[in-house]
C-alpha cells in the first residue's frame, strides 16, 4: 500500500482499490481497504496506523510537506493573499523533494503559532507556480521573502535552511524595521 500525504488530503491507495481521498483532520477514521485498514491519521506525530491481517501497526509518513498552520497557496491567491494583506506577510518558496524544506517544517509551523497575528506565514510550492519563481527569481529552497502593504521589504530574502533561533531572529530583525 503506498500512502501520499499532502498538505489538504491524504490519499490513500491499493493495488486493489481505486484512489480514495480524504481530508487531513487530526484524526481520521475510514472504512476496510482491501485486506488493510486505516485506523487512524495524526497529523501532529506525522503517524499512519492501520491494522492488517488482525495485527495493528504504527508507521511513520517522513516523506511529507504538511501545512497544519501554515497556508498553502497557489499563483491565484497570490495577491488576495499577500500583496492585499493588511499585516506583514512571509512567504516560504518549498518544495516536496527538498530536504531542506523537509528540515525546517517544524520550526515554520511552531512560529507560525507563535507569531499569531503579528504574521501571516504562507508557503508556496515550486513545481507547482513556476510564474511566481519567475517574477520573485527564486534560485534556492527554501526560500524566504517578507512583504509588507504589497511590497517585497527591502533585505528580506534568506534562503536555505536555518535554525528555529535564527529563524526567529530573522523575522523578529523584520518586523522591527519594517513595522516601525
Amino acid at each position: 500500500m503506498d500512502s501520499i500525504v499532502s498538505s489538504s488530503t491524504i490519499l490513500i491507495r491499493s493495488y486493489l482499490t481505486p484512489i480514495r481521498s480524504l481530508p487531513s483532520s487530526s484524526f481520521v477514521s475510514i472504512k476496510p481497504l482491501s485486506s488493510t485498514q486505516i485506523i487512524s491519521f495524526e497529523t501532529n506525530r506525522h503517524t499512519l496506523s492501520f491494522t492488517s491481517g488482525g495485527k495493528r501497526t504504527r508507521k511513520l509518513v517522513a516523506n511529507a510537506i504538511r501545512c497544519g498552520g501554515i497556508k498553502e497557496i497557489g499563483e491565484s491567491e497570490f495577491t488576495s493573499t499577500v500583496l492585499e494583506s493588511d499585516r506583514p506577510v512571509l512567504v516560504e518558496f518549498v518544495a516536496t523533494w527538498c530536504g531542506p524544506c523537509k528540515l525546517i517544517y517544524p520550526a515554520m509551523e511552531a512560529l507560525s503559532q507563535e507569531y499569531g497575528d503579528k504574521l501571516t506565514i504562507v508557503k508556496i510550492d515550486h513545481d507547482a507556480n513556476p510564474k511566481l519563481i519567475a517574477d520573485y527569481k527564486v534560485y534556492g529552497l527554501p526560500h524566504f521573502i517578507l512583504f509588507k502593504d504589497g511590497k517585497e521589504v527591502p533585505g528580506s530574502r534568506r534562503e536555505g535552511a536555518i535554525t528555529k533561533a535564527k529563524l526567529k531572529d530573522y523575522i523578529d530583525g523584520l518586523l522591527n524595521s519594517s513595522v516601525a
